[in-house]
Order: structure tokens, then C-alpha cells, then sequence
């Protein structure tokens, strides 16, 4: 490509990324329909039972998943644990070239692999796109970090003994089989993000996708075969988590998980690792209840843009999508205005037209949650401003369509306090931003956060604010937009259970235990 895919260039895309994505739209749908199966062993196998995974666009048949049982699920941690000592032993040049031979392989299949996102999930191409370049970057990130810590091996000093030499060293060592189990939303990043601190700190890997999007999870399994890891090292499994996610998390061989989702299924899991013989670690992204406040002093136009970004892309379906807005008295009447205005602006319906910015919710079971949503809006007193229907004209109907909402709401609605996953803003007016700022952390959930105002504001809002990752006065996306390299991406409170972020310094050593070491000559 005559150009770098970065967060940027998701703001200004050239023409050529349209072109090539648009070639790949056509690549993909010719292949539509296969038989795809799942990656255990070194080898790609069959199941016995069988996910026909459907286009939330149009219904549109994608292709046909082998999804596995108990039996397999264990084959595939057994797989894992047979692995981990020669993966283990393997030089960390080896581990980091083999994570930089996944990245290349992403970078070169990037927008075929973008086009079966969009068609997936439902995201917008620029969306997908980015989902996929930020895959590359998990690869090769972590491995450039692993690598310029010296594989996290430190030598301390000696004791201060008179007639001996006693050396120290402290290493951080891998755990053992790691279980990855990733959402439908970033099917692909929020498997391979993980998956890839795992692997090149010597880990296995078993992961597990969403039963909603099989095929991301397929074409992760398909360049790290391809880029030569030993059998067994990494293993993809397919299936509902009732099934095979409480198969692979319960098994005896699993050393640590990754979990992202739901706040209850995080804390059980979260639980249950510390429930056995010891404690094993567990990084769970449990979501947000994301708020963003606007003051009296804030830019108004910036905040309706990076407003209507962040509540709508991907129609809400992020965690850190912007669920609640806290708005100055003074200022509330022409925020709406605004955010009314850029609302009017969103062109709804298939994401893999370049024209249009919001494609579909991901399931008929998301459209009918939307729908009890919005009665349950106006029941708790809630006033509609925009939004509040399912979309079925013309083409829309053959697909999963809703309105982007904006409800203006009073301040105990319960709504709230929970996490929609959908295309729904809710507003209340507040006096000031030590007000908004207490409204915000009144959730259990910490993820993201922005304000728009001044300098004191600001302050104020970044000293006091209860969430991990924050903005302040941004266009681009008032509580999203964290990229590797630039963001780290971390929840507070019932939002993770470390504390510590997706892309950031800290991140690797969660994937490992430390030793210290004294030998005595």
C-alpha cells in the first residue's frame, strides 16, 4: 500500500483503501457458503454439531461452522498442555519472529479479512478495516515489547555476603495453557489482542470465539497456522459458551483465561478462578455504562461530533460506546440541537457501501432487545428526542436495522445503570461538572469516560472521574478510539479485574509469573 492504516487514517481515508476493500467485498462474497472448521492440534478438524452463520445485513448465508463438543474442547486444552514445554524452551527470537510473521500475514490479507467482518458483524469498512490493521499491530506490539524487555529477566544485585557470591536474578515466566474467549463485537482484535500476548510470552493458547461470529476466529486460526507455530501451540474452538465456553473454562489444564464480555459472566469466571486448589489469574473486560460531560465552557460543535461517534458507531455494540451524556443547564437545549443535527446526518444500511456509516445491530434477538429498551424508556419518563423504531424499508428489512436513539431522561431512570449495547443515548441536565462527575461514577462499571470544557474543568474531570480510560475535548469520539501504540484501554471498578491495560507497559507481565532466583557459589 502507498500508505500506513492507522486510527488516522480511518478520518481521512484515501481512495486506493476504498478500492481495495471494495475488490475484496467481491473476493469474499464469491466465497460465501463454505464449510469451515475449527483448528486443534496442528490440524484443522471437523466437529459434531454445526453453527450456520447468517448475515445480520441481509440474512445472507456466510458459511457453515463446525462447532465442538466437551470431547473436543478437552482434546484441544490437552493439545495446549502437550505443547507448552517445548514452546516454553523456544528462544524468544523464535516466538517474537513467528508473532511478526502473523502481523505480515494480516497486513497482506487485511481487506479480505476486513470485507468478512463487515459481512459478520455488520460494521462499517472503515470499522472493520481498522478492527483488522489493529490486529497487526496486537503482533507485532507485543512482540517488539517482550523483546526490548529482555523477555522480562532481570539480574539484581548480589548479596552483600563477605565470603560468598550470591547472585539474583528475577524472571517472569509463563503459566501454562490460556484460554482466550472473545466477544462478537471485535471478533477478531479481542481474540487475536490476547491470544498474541500469550503466545510470545510462552504460553498456549485455546481460544474460543463468539457463536455469533465463528468466521473471525477461523481466519485469525488460518495466519497463525500459516505462519509456522508448532502444533498445539495455538487451538481455535467454536460453540455456544453454555457448551463449549464452560467446557474450556472449567478444565482442570486451563493456567489463566482472558475473558471480554458481560459484567456478570466476567465476575463468574473471575470468581471461579479463585475458587480452586489456587488462585489463577483471570483478565476480565466486563464493559461500561461509558458517561461523557459537557459543561458550559465546552465546544459545543466538538462535542456533538465526538457525541454522535461514540454513542452510534457500530450502533452502540462497543463496550466503550457512550451510553449517558451530562450536560450544563445553560448549554443543554443547543447540544441537542447539535447532536440532533449529526444524527440526521447518518446513513443507515448496508455497511459494505461506502455511503453509508451504520449497518445493522448483530442478531434478531438485539433488535428485540432494542425494541423493549425503548418502551422501557418512555415507561421510566423518558422523552424520545430521535430514534426509538425499528428500521424495516425497502432493503432494511431483510436485516437487523434500528434508529440511533437520544432520550432525554430524568436522573433515577433506571436505565442508567444498565449497559444496553445498542444504538441508545441517553441525557440529563446537570448544574456543573462536579455534578456530572459524581452522576458518572454513580456505576458500578469504570471503563471509559470524556468531557468537553475548560481548563479547570478538566482538572477536575481527569483528577476525580472513576473510569480507566479517558478524553478530554475530543472530536474523534468522546469515550472510544483507543488504538495500540497511541491508547492504553482500561477499565476501573466492575469494568476489569486487574486494572491494568490492553496495550500499555503492563500489559505482557499479566501473562506471566515471577521467580526470583538466588544462586549461591
Amino acid at each position: 500500500m502507498s500508505f500506513k492504516l492507522t486510527y488516522s487514517t480511518m478520518f481521512d481515508p484515501p481512495d486506493e483503501l476504498h478500492r481495495r476493500f471494495e475488490e475484496a467485498v467481491v473476493r469474499v462474497r464469491a466465497s460465501l457458503g463454505a464449510r469451515h472448521l475449527m483448528h486443534i492440534a496442528g490440524r484443522d478438524v471437523d466437529g459434531p454439531a454445526t453453527i450456520a452463520n447468517h448475515s445480520p445485513i441481509d440474512g445472507t448465508l456466510l458459511g457453515t461452522f463446525a462447532a465442538a463438543d466437551a470431547v473436543q474442547v478437552a482434546a484441544a486444552v490437552e493439545a495446549a498442555q502437550a505443547a507448552f514445554p517445548a514452546w516454553r524452551a523456544t528462544p524468544i527470537a523464535e516466538r517474537v519472529r513467528l508473532a511478526r510473521r502473523v502481523a505480515a500475514l494480516i497486513e497482506e490479507r487485511v481487506y479480505d479479512i476486513a470485507a468478512a467482518l463487515c459481512l459478520e458483524v455488520g460494521k462499517n469498512r472503515l470499522e472493520a478495516i481498522a478492527e483488522t490493521q489493529e490486529v497487526a499491530d496486537f503482533f507485532s506490539g507485543y512482540a517488539l515489547d517482550f523483546e526490548s524487555n529482555g523477555g522480562f529477566d532481570r539480574v539484581l544485585p548480589d548479596d552483600p555476603l563477605k565470603d560468598f557470591r550470591s547472585h539474583n536474578r528475577s524472571v517472569l515466566k509463563p503459566h501454562g495453557v490460556w484460554a482466550v474467549v472473545a466477544p462478537f463485537n471485535f471478533p477478531l482484535a479481542l481474540a487475536a489482542g490476547p491470544t498474541a500476548a500469550a503466545l510470545v510470552t510462552g504460553n498456549t493458547v485455546v481460544v474460543k470465539g463468539a457463536s455469533d461470529t465463528p468466521w473471525a476466529v477461523r481466519l485469525l486460526a488460518d495466519c497463525i497456522r500459516d505462519a509456522g507455530f508448532p502444533a498445539g501451540v495455538f487451538n481455535a474452538v467454536t460453540g455456544g459458551g453454555a457448551l463449549v465456553g464452560e467446557a474450556l473454562v472449567n478444565h482442570p489444564h486451563v493456567a489463566g483465561i482472558t475473558f471480554t464480555g458481560s459484567y456478570g459472566v466476567g465476575m463468574d469466571l473471575a470468581r471461579r478462578m479463585v475458587a480452586g486448589a489456587w488462585v489463577r489469574p483471570c483478565i476480565a473486560e466486563m464493559g461500561g455504562k461509558n458517561a461523557c460531560i459537557v459543561t458550559a465552557a465546552g465546544d459545543l460543535e466538538r462535542a456533538a461530533t465526538g457525541i454522535v461517534r461514540s454513542a452510534y458507531g457500530l450502533g452502540g455494540q462497543k463496550c466503550s460506546a457512550l451510553s449517558r451524556v451530562y450536560v450544563a443547564d445553560a448549554v443543554a437545549d443547543a447540544l441537542i440541537e447539535k447532536i440532533l443535527a449529526a444524527m440526521r446526518l447518518i446513513r443507515i444500511g448496508d455497511p459494505t457501501r461506502r455511503e453509508n456509516w451504520l449497518g445493522p445491530v448483530i442478531s434478531a434477538s438485539a433488535v428485540t432487545k432494542y425494541e423493549h429498551f425503548c418502551r422501557e424508556l418512555v415507561a421510566g419518563g423518558a422523552r424520545i428526542l430521535a430514534g426509538g423504531e425499528r428500521l424495516k424499508t425497502g432493503e432494511l428489512a431483510r436485516g437487523c436495522y434500528v434508529a440511533p436513539t437520544l432520550a432525554e431522561a430524568p436522573h433515577g431512570h433506571p436505565l442508567f445503570e444498565t449497559e444496553m449495547f445498542l444504538p441508545i443515548l441517553m441525557l440529563a441536565r446537570v448544574g456543573c461538572v462536579e455534578e456530572g462527575v459524581a452522576r458518572a461514577n454513580a456505576s458500578l462499571l469504570g471503563l471509559t469516560a470524556g468531557v468537553y470544557g475548560d481548563a479547570r474543568e478538566v482538572d477536575y474531570f481527569l483528577e476525580h472521574i472513576e473510569a480507566g480510560t479517558t478524553y478530554v475535548n475530543r472530536p474523534q469520539g468522546a469515550t472510544t478510539g483507543a488504538w495500540p501504540g497511541y491508547q492504553a484501554f482500561v477499565g476501573w471498578k466492575g469494568s476489569a479485574s486487574t486494572g491494568k491495560a490492553i496495550g500499555s507497559f503492563y500489559y505482557l507481565p499479566q501473562y506471566l509469573r515471577e521467580q526470583s532466583q538466588t544462586v549461591v557459589e
